[in-house]
């Protein structure tokens, strides 16, 4: 066995340890409700924009994507872009790296691979900043509720002819909203690749915790999870995921598409 692969082998063993790791989960989870409530994370940005995620999670995110290696990224809830920047600055390296593979040049201007953001409500300065962004070719933002039909209508149309394609649900997180993006999005996931759930966390934090939101423990990302996994085996939770990272929004939210 070469170096490479003991490093892979010792840590592939050392994470799968901590799902019997009571202590460590614990201590994630409690630490991640205390930083939480303190606003941690709306702490840092990706190139320039507001990313409201844990540094953990970038880099979980980070590697699905090289791991799938999308041709499309559909993100639901746009907030202050850096998000749509990460998705899109993943995919530049992709085409960076598949170029670099052929021997043939980098065409920055026409770039296939793209990333579609959904909001209900695009402010009028973020929609400046994202489409003044140098990865602005990449991003397409379509302003509306990702549950109405003229706004799935429109993401449908866009993702023909993509055959690698990520999904990433995280606008608002009540049961009854994930469990309508779940229905509708995850059709557009290819084998292989992801729907990512954000906020699952929800379920497993303090009743009241969002006294100053619609959704809480019992009605969340989790709770709709849980009910689309009933009745959809063509996905699993990709539990390995949550148990790398610890300290995640998307605890069982890790949905990977398998048939």
């Amino acid at each position: 066995m070469n170096p490479l692969e003991l490093f892979e082998k010792e840590r592939l063993a050392r994470i799968s340890k901590y799902q019997n790791n009571d202590d460590l989960k614990n201590l994630s989870n409690k630490w991640l409700q205390l930083s939480m409530k303190e606003g941690f994370v709306y702490n840092f940005d990706w190139l320039g924009r507001p990313i409201i995620q844990y540094p953990n999670d970038i880099v979980g995110f980070q590697e699905i994507v090289w791991k799938v290696k999308p041709d499309l990224i559909i993100e639901t809830g746009i907030a202050h872009g850096g998000s749509l920047i990460l998705s899109a600055s993943l995919l530049a390296l992709l085409d960076l790296m598949e170029a670099t593979e052929l021997g043939i040049p980098l065409d920055t201007q026409n770039t296939k691979r793209k990333v579609v953001g959904v909001d209900i409500d695009i402010r009028k300065h973020n929609r400046e900043l994202i489409e003044s962004n140098p990865l602005a070719n990449r991003i397409i933002m379509i302003e509306g509720s990702s549950v109405d039909q003229d706004v799935i209508d429109q993401v449908k149309d866009i993702s023909k002819g993509y055959k690698k394609v990520l999904v990433c649900l995280d606008s608002m997180h009540t049961h009854d909203h994930v469990l309508k993006e779940l229905k509708l999005y995850t059709e557009l996931v290819s084998i292989g690749s992801y729907c990512i759930v954000y906020d699952t966390f929800v379920e497993d934090i303090a009743k009241g915790f969002f006294s100053n939101r619609p959704w809480d423990v019992g009605d969340n990302p989790k709770t709709a999870v849980t009910e689309f996994m009933y009745n959809n085996p063509e996905f699993e939770i990709d539990h390995f995921i949550h148990n790398k990272l610890q300290i995640t929004v998307a605890p069982n939210g890790f949905l990977k598409r398998i048939s």
